[in-house]
C-alpha cells in the first residue's frame, strides 16, 4: 500500500464510524469526540495527500478534453 493512501483510508473508516455511532444512537460524548478529532485526520490526509512523491506524466491539458 502506498504510504499517502493510508491516510484516506483512515479518514474515512473515521467517517463511516462516525456516521454508524450516529444512526445506531451511540451516547452523544462519543460522537461528539469523533466529531472533535475528525479536522486531525482531514489536515493529515491533506498533507500526506500533497506532498506525496508522486510523478505525473500527463498534463491537466490533455487530460481535460479526453473524450474528444
Amino acid at each position: 500500500m502506498n504510504s499517502y493512501l493510508f491516510p484516506v483510508y483512515m479518514t474515512t473508516a473515521v467517517l463511516i464510524v462516525y456516521v454508524t455511532a450516529i444512526l445506531a444512537g451511540i451516547n452523544a460524548a462519543i460522537i461528539m469526540f469523533i466529531f472533535s478529532i475528525s479536522p486531525v485526520f482531514v489536515i493529515w490526509m491533506v498533507y500526506r495527500v500533497l506532498t506525496a512523491n508522486v510523478e505525473v506524466k500527463t498534463t491537466f491539458d490533455e487530460k481535460w478534453y479526453e473524450d474528444q
